[in-house]
């Protein structure tokens, strides 16, 4: 050893290589502090990473759950909103059915009114005419009875042998009237 030192002294020394006895020192001290470091500090850095660990996992499995939860909400949510939908065409459906029957109700109820209005209206003027036919045959018969007698110089006031000549004449009037059409 001592031969190493006097060629460690002579020579110049490397100040990037430390003298040997620092080097032993410095690893001891190394070990040592390290040593220490291993028994009180790494425990506590393990549990505080375990803890971190379980933390993370915790979390994870808890946003797993959360996701498989959200995904059944999201599932229920689309079930309920196409029910919903369906449901809706349904009900658009059913008032189109009822809009078509209230309509064609309404149609019919129309059309039979107008026809009771028109059979009305028929009947009315039937009655009108059958009026106007008997009122015009008496103003015919008053004239022409008047007429006549006045034409003949007497008067023709017997009211039955009126009413048959007035009848007769007016049918044949009516007959000729139906040979012409």
């Amino acid at each position: 050893m001592s031969q190493l030192l006097i060629l460690a002294a002579t020579e110049e020394q490397n100040p990037l290589i430390p003298p040997i006895p620092e080097l032993v020192i410095g690893l001891i001290a190394f070990v040592i502090v390290f040593g220490i470091l291993a028994k009180k500090l790494l425990p506590n850095i393990n549990k505080v990473l375990e803890e971190r660990r379980e933390a993370i996992e915790g979390g994870m499995e808890k946003a797993e759950a959360a996701k498989t939860e959200a995904q059944s909400v999201l599932e229920q949510y689309k079930a309920q909103l196409a029910e919903a939908r369906h449901e809706a065409a349904r009900l658009r459906q059913d008032a189109q059915e009822q809009g078509a029957t209230l309509i064609a109700e309404m149609r019919a109820e129309g059309q039979r009114q107008r026809e009771e209005i028109v059979a009305a209206g028929h009947t009315q003027i039937e009655a009108d005419r059958k009026a106007a036919a008997q009122a015009l045959r008496q103003d015919v018969g008053q004239l022409a009875t008047e007429l006549a007698g006045k034409l003949v110089g007497e008067s023709l006031e017997d009211h039955a042998r009126q009413s048959r000549t007035i009848d007769r004449f007016l049918d044949e009037l009516d007959v000729k009237a139906e040979a012409a059409r």
